[in-house]
């Protein structure tokens, strides 16, 4: 999973101070919210990359027969403790076999960084008083999972004996200390 330096994203949105625009011009990049792709998606090129962001009440069913023309999905959590973006990423991943960028953004705080990414988010846009360091420290806390994920991992009964080893060796210590530093 890949942390987004919000001054440093190739990708934008078109809100502006004055609301989002009337008219939209296709451009590389741009991130559009669901009104607005429906809006130009019959004329938008297919070379041109576009992103499209989903508030977590929206169905993810509506854009299923637009994902390969979708390089990136912004899921929004408006709130740390709603997880409806957690269903819509594993939808993505897992029904719809969505292969482009999936981006975690709003009330996103380090703890869900291991969450976040076992259900298929491959990027996330951390709060502002949040840290990277800490979200990546996060991600190696387990090292194996009793259930699969979206990522494709088996779950720990299925692996062969040597890997549950390998995930097994791992002193405790290491766990107890990562876990006292965040």
């Amino acid at each position: 999973m890949r942390f987004i330096d919000p001054q440093r994203d190739a990708w934008r949105s078109l809100d502006g101070e004055d609301g989002p625009p009337v008219s939209i011009n296709a451009a590389p990049n741009l991130l559009l919210d669901l009104a607005q792709w429906h809006a130009v998606r019959a004329h938008w090129p297919a070379a041109t990359p576009v992103g499209l962001r989903l508030a977590n009440e929206q169905d993810v069913e509506d854009v299923a027969g637009d994902l390969a023309r979708i390089g990136l999905v912004a899921l929004h959590f408006p709130k740390w403790t709603d997880g409806r973006a957690y269903s819509q990423a594993r939808l993505l991943r897992g029904r719809y076999r969505f292969d482009g960028e999936l981006r975690a953004t709003g009330d996103v705080l380090v703890d869900m960084a291991p969450l976040l990414a076992r259900t298929g988010f491959s990027t996330a846009l951390l709060r502002a008083d949040q840290s990277v360091d800490d979200a990546e420290r996060a991600l190696a806390f387990f090292r194996g999972h009793y259930q699969g994920d979206a990522r494709g991992g088996k779950p720990l009964f299925a692996l062969a004996p040597q890997a549950v080893q390998a995930l097994t060796r791992a002193p405790v210590d290491d766990f107890v200390q990562v876990g006292a530093s965040i």
